[in-house]
């Protein structure tokens, strides 16, 4: 039975207290996406070209992630990713390996406030489900295997509701059959997170793009002028994370990263928290840790936070931005923290980049020095906020 306070029904988890006990100390988070360095852009790009073969750009990415797991020991970060060195794009790449979709090039690509990126996209043909053949467990095994008993292994998994956007929902394959999709989509991901943790991975994140489409009030005017109701897409976004979640194992921990768009340093959506946050805050199951999007007005203001008050989520303000190459004051950071915390205690609270530095792989316009001396920011920030 759902808890009630003031704001509404409270979240509910299954997570134990042991595990989340392992995470109560880690008050800073990166979100894992890293810039790639030029040899592995490289070999990439030669392996796409055929001038190299797949074991050789293995060796490339192995190193290239056994380095970065070395700078992140270094800045005393406590859960690492392999910095998505394997995607050339946050979502794509995973979503193109399920069952009952494909990649295709399109015309162009997607607009960006003031960028494009390549023309590329994902199409259902078929009854989406989960492949054993999945890279991801691949992947995620290496990184497990690299850092184990010294720090714990995050695994960033597109969110499931990324498939709920119009170019993708409205397909042939289950045309009047939208039920059915909203099914298949959590049972695959379902089985995808338990797979998952059957290679070791006790922290996952879900990044999830839909949230903030759902918080831009162009975007739900869109949907409503093309007869759907943007409260009824949201429920559809709870009911498929909830599947998707549902009797996970009580040691998994699980955090919701949620922003409003990036590549190449540029944005896709504006919009505050408000309406969606009946949604993320009350009727999800199973999200311990959200890591929230506060870098500019775009995201408006802390208020909404204040739903999960007395509950056992905790809020990690995305205040540093990884768009931009000046590193923030250290006092504007101080007081914005001071600010939320007026909304939900201190306790609840931690501190977290507002998006990766390159979650395609052509990385936001910041130097390498620069990501690292903004992570560094945030370890000082948390001394003094959760000594």
């Amino acid at each position: 039975m759902r808890t009630k306070s003031k704001f509404g029904f409270l979240m509910q988890s299954n997570t134990s207290k042991l595990a989340k006990a392992q995470y109560a100390n880690n008050k800073v988070e990166h979100i894992g996406s890293f810039l790639r360095a030029l040899k592995l852009k490289k070999a990439r790009y030669d392996f796409a070209d055929r001038v190299i073969y797949e074991e050789t750009l293995r060796q490339v990415e192995n190193a290239e992630i056994d380095n970065l797991i070395d700078i992140q020991l270094d800045l005393d970060c406590t859960v690492m990713t392999d910095g998505d060195f394997r995607r050339s794009w946050w979502h794509f790449d995973f979503l193109e390996q399920l069952k009952g979709i494909e990649a295709y090039k399109t015309r162009d690509g997607v607009k960006y406030h003031n960028a494009i990126t390549k023309p590329y996209n994902i199409r259902v043909n078929a009854k989406i489900d989960w492949s054993d053949d999945h890279t991801s467990l691949v992947h995620y095994r290496y990184l497990h295997g690299a850092i184990e008993g010294f720090a714990t292994a995050k695994y960033c998994l597109p969110s499931p509701n990324m498939l709920l956007f119009p170019n993708v929902r409205n397909n042939r394959f289950y045309a009047d059959r939208f039920n059915e999709y909203i099914e298949d989509i959590g049972q695959c991901y379902r089985k995808a997170i338990q797979a998952l943790y059957h290679e070791g991975c006790r922290y996952l994140q879900i990044n999830d793009e839909f949230w903030a489409y759902l918080s831009d009030e162009g975007e739900r005017a869109k949907e409503l002028a093309s007869g759907i109701d943007p409260k009824v897409l949201a429920m559809y976004g709870v009911e498929i994370l909830n599947l998707a979640l549902q009797d996970k194992p009580q040691d998994l921990f699980v955090a919701l990263h949620i922003d409003r768009g990036n590549f190449s340093s540029s944005w896709l959506y504006q919009g505050s928290y408000d309406f969606v946050s009946e949604y993320i805050f009350e009727k999800l199951n199973n999200i311990d840790r959200f890591l929230l999007e506060f870098d500019t007005d775009r995201a408006g203001g802390f208020e909404s936070i204040a739903k999960l008050k007395n509950s056992q989520a905790e809020v990690f303000l995305g205040l540093v931005s990884s768009k931009v190459e000046q590193v923030e004051n250290y006092q504007e950071i101080s007081k914005q923290i001071h600010e939320a915390s007026q909304y939900l205690p201190m306790t609840q609270l931690g501190l977290c980049l507002q998006s990766g530095f390159a979650s395609m792989e052509e990385g936001n316009k910041v130097s390498y020095d620069t990501q690292w001396n903004k992570i560094k920011l945030m370890n000082d920030l948390a001394k003094e906020f959760w000594p």
